[in-house]
């Protein structure tokens, strides 16, 4: 039987896709307590920050070797092992009474989710046809979307209820779960039901070239810099500032609840999920990638401009419409992975989407490391101040993005399928 044509297909995607849900909750959910944590351990901005960001410090330093793994040997044990260290990481957050055990446990979470969405994208490739696949990604940034809005109002009524222990403990466990019935989707099963599966890098065996000759070739490469460059702009300031700081800002500029905070941030990912489906479409009509992606990122450019320009008595409404805007655009990301699929052959398809996918979590590394030293040069008498002028370094981020765009060799989309 094809693997391509088979249903059992489809109980791969979703074990995938249930897995990649609840690992995406994690990325976002620490950005409700983060007052909470600066209390509970006593320390600055500055360095919730850093706590917030050493997870994509390893995703995005992670992002390479685990392509050039996942090419290499396939991408079923990794997706496996990515899904248990995550849980586990939250599992170890959840129990921390220090700082740098609340350090060590994300740098964990981000370890395991540097290996999620590389395999996924492989996952795809194996088991379907070109023809599938944009619309399959579509779907992807859609439970994205649904997952970071799952760590928004959801989360935080639980987190206001239980305390934010027992969430993070919680969705661990669960994790530690999955990597079980994942190891019997991915790797026991297929191997009794398709007599042709023997290991699991059977579609993904290749030449064992360089490691330094592929690296090589890959920086040399305008279309990886252009991918790079484009999840650098979208992805990066969208999820650094939200996972962050979204719900600080919200909570101080318009004097709301945790929980009412959340429910601002989850209009934006509301756009994100409305996004994600919507531009796929549009793209697979017009046949297009660059044009489409080209006006996406200059809505987000002027959004961002927008939040700089509303000032430090900002209009509710105008707030809401354009983190609605910037939600919408992040959506639309995955274009990127269907610019990799349509560019690069089959063998060099996890690699690049880890280099593109490593432009993204840069940024997020960056962006709240830089946004809370900025808000630490204002006393919080004048925080509205501080992130006033915080605003500046989501508008420089997401102008690389754009130039990224710009950089994209046209292609059409019906060379991809």
């Amino acid at each position: 039987m094809n693997k391509q044509e088979s249903g059992y297909r489809w109980i791969v995607y979703g074990s995938a896709l249930l897995a990649y849900f609840l690992i995406v909750t994690q990325r976002t959910a620490p950005g409700l307590i983060t007052d909470q944590l600066m209390k509970d351990f006593q320390v600055t901005g500055a360095v919730i920050g850093v706590i917030s960001s050493i997870s994509f410090v390893a995703y995005a330093g992670l992002q390479i070797p685990s392509g050039l793994l996942s090419d290499r040997f396939g991408p079923n044990r990794f997706l496996i092992m990515g899904t248990l260290l995550t849980g586990v990481g939250s599992i170890l957050y959840s129990t921390a009474e220090s700082e740098y055990v609340l350090m060590i446990s994300r740098f964990f979470v981000g370890t395991g989710d540097a290996a999620i969405f590389i395999n996924l994208i492989l996952i795809l490739t194996q088991w379907f046809n070109g023809k599938e696949f944009i619309k399959l990604l579509g779907l992807l940034s859609l439970v994205s979307s649904v997952a970071s809005l799952t760590a928004t109002v959801p989360f935080s009524l639980w987190i206001s209820y239980a305390g934010w222990r027992i969430p993070f403990l919680s969705i661990g466990i669960m994790l530690v779960i999955m990597t079980g019935v994942l190891y019997f989707v991915l790797v026991w099963n297929p191997k009794r039901i398709f007599k042709e599966v023997k290991e699991d890098k059977t579609d993904f065996v290749q030449e064992r070239e360089s490691v330094w000759k592929i690296l090589r070739r890959l920086i040399a490469t305008r279309q990886a810099w252009a991918t790079f460059l484009c999840h650098f702009g979208l992805v990066g300031g969208y999820i650094g500032f939200i996972g962050s700081w979204g719900v600080p800002y919200a909570m101080q500029m318009f004097d709301m609840t945790r929980a009412e905070a959340s429910q601002l941030i989850m209009y934006g990912l509301m756009g994100a999920m409305i996004g994600g489906v919507f531009i796929s479409s549009i793209t697979s009509r017009m046949k297009s990638i660059k044009k489409v992606y080209s006006i996406v990122h200059l809505t987000v450019v002027l959004s961002w401009v927008g939040m700089f320009l509303s000032g430090v008595n900002p209009s509710f409404w105008l707030v809401l419409f354009l983190f609605i805007a910037i939600g919408f655009g992040n959506g639309a990301s995955s274009l990127t992975f269907a610019i990799v699929r349509e560019s690069f052959s089959v063998k060099e398809v996890g690699v690049v989407t880890g280099f593109a996918n490593m432009g993204g979590f840069t940024s997020a590394v960056l962006l709240p490391i830089i946004f809370g030293s900025v808000l630490d040069l204002f006393p919080q008498s004048a925080i509205n101040l501080g992130f006033h002028y915080g605003f500046i370094i989501p508008i420089v981020f997401s102008l690389m993005g754009f130039i990224g765009a710009l950089l994209v060799k046209e292609r059409k989309v019906e060379q991809a399928i």
